[in-house]
Order: structure tokens, then C-alpha cells, then sequence
């Protein structure tokens, strides 16, 4: 037989205390310890290359325009979604009711991580939540999304052009689209909304392929890519930018 030390070694020592203490932080960390091990033998369904994730997004949508989407059981892989999450790409899209990019998409729940607000202009806030995606939940993609006929980018054009005046905290979401407005008046005057529409998803790309300190790293060392696209309301389809 083995002879067995009379103490317990430290480094292997486990009080109760310590189990407990481990499970808080466990429990405060955005991944469990057992998915954390996990992750080391089984890849996750969402690491797969940006271009992958991009085409089958593309693919979705022309699904849904031709209003040929996949047959699907919600219910299916409920309890699996409860435990975790794998989305294959991070959307910033215009909060407009119209718009819906899991139904845009033709993708099942848990395949996209979306973020909405009118104008689908970048904050300190929704760069946060941008960030935990990317980091966290290894979203390959990421697309800022703009619409046809966007309410947002129209109220910018009427203060630019009318000086309108805007109740509440509108001005200040205003402000943000106000550059977009100003360089396509310089490109495409004849056509100022739509070519706002464009300008405003370009402007927001550039700004987070520059968004330190997580997402220009991940962009730079090409974990992630980062797109813009436009939605037309009239046609469902989607068209890269």
C-alpha cells in the first residue's frame, strides 16, 4: 500500500470555505468554471470565420425577402439556450419597429446579439455591451445596420436644413447623425436621405473598427469584422455597404 502523508498537503487542501468562495466567483465571472474547461476541448458553434458568418446572415436574408424562410420549432434547443449562448454575429440596428434582424436574417434564437436605438448610433453604452459580445461570447461579426425611409437620420436633415427644434434628449441622439448628414450633402445632395442613411452606417463602422480598448484589437488582429449594411423596407433585402 501507498504510505499517505500525515497532513494534507496545502496546494491541495479544499475547506469548504474555499469551494464556496471558489462558487462566488464562479457565479460573478461571465463564464462558469466547468464552461470555461469546456471551451477548452469542444470549440464553441460560434467559432467560425467572419466571412462564414457574414455569408450565412447574407443568405438569410435573401431567404426572407423571397418570404421562403426555414421551417422552425421554437421550442427545440430551449433548455440548451437557458444555459448558454453562441451568436454568430453582433447587430447595432435602428430601433424602428419595422426592423427586426432575427427575422431580416432568417436566424434561429440565440444566433444574434442585437443592440437597437433610433439612428443605430454608437454609444458608451451600447459599446459596452458590443464589447461583452465580442469578448465574451466570441461573436465573429459584427454589422452596424441602417434601414431606407429612417425617421432618425430625417429629423438630423430637418435641423441642418430648417433648424428645427427637438424636445427632450432627441437633440443629443441628433447630434450623433449630424456628421453623416454633412458629408453626403457634399456627395449626394440629390438624394440626402438615402445617401445620409449610407453615410450614418459608414461613419459608425469607422468609429468602432477605432473603439478601444477591446473591439480595434480583436478588429486589428482579425478575430472579428466589422461591416455596415442597409435595410429597404420596400424589398426586405439587404444590401452591404
Amino acid at each position: 500500500m501507498c504510505d499517505l502523508p500525515e497532513k494534507p498537503s496545502p496546494d491541495v487542501t479544499f475547506s469548504r470555505r474555499h469551494l464556496l468562495k471558489a462558487g462566488a466567483f464562479a457565479a460573478l465571472t461571465p463564464f462558469s468554471i466547468s464552461s470555461a474547461f469546456a471551451a477548452e476541448t469542444v470549440p464553441a458553434v460560434n467559432a467560425i470565420p467572419p466571412a462564414l458568418a457574414l455569408s450565412r446572415l447574407m443568405e438569410g436574408n435573401a431567404r426572407y425577402a423571397a418570404n421562403n424562410p426555414n421551417d422552425r420549432d421554437f421550442t427545440a434547443d430551449r433548455a440548451a439556450r437557458a444555459q448558454s449562448q453562441f451568436p454568430i454575429a453582433a447587430v447595432l440596428s435602428c430601433a424602428d419597429s419595422r426592423v427586426a434582424p432575427e427575422l431580416l436574417f432568417d436566424q434561429n434564437p440565440g444566433d444574434l446579439f442585437v443592440m437597437r436605438v433610433a439612428g443605430n448610433v454608437m454609444s458608451p453604452d451600447l459599446l459596452a455591451s458590443l464589447e461583452y459580445g465580442v469578448k465574451f461570447l466570441g461573436t465573429p461579426l459584427v454589422m452596424v445596420l441602417g434601414h431606407s425611409n429612417c425617421g432618425a437620420v430625417g429629423a438630423a436633415i430637418n435641423v441642418l436644413k430648417d433648424d428645427a427644434k427637438l424636445p427632450g434628449h432627441l437633440p443629443d441622439l441628433i447630434a450623433s447623425i449630424k456628421p453623416a448628414v454633412t458629408r453626403a450633402k457634399k456627395t449626394h445632395p440629390d438624394d440626402l436621405l438615402e445617401s445620409s442613411i449610407a453615410e450614418n452606417v459608414r461613419l459608425q463602422v469607422a468609429q468602432l473598427k477605432k473603439s478601444s480598448p477591446i473591439v480595434d484589437k480583436y478588429y486589428a488582429d482579425q478575430k472579428i469584422d466589422i461591416v455596415g449594411a442597409v435595410y429597404d423596407l420596400k424589398t426586405g433585402r439587404i444590401a452591404l455597404l
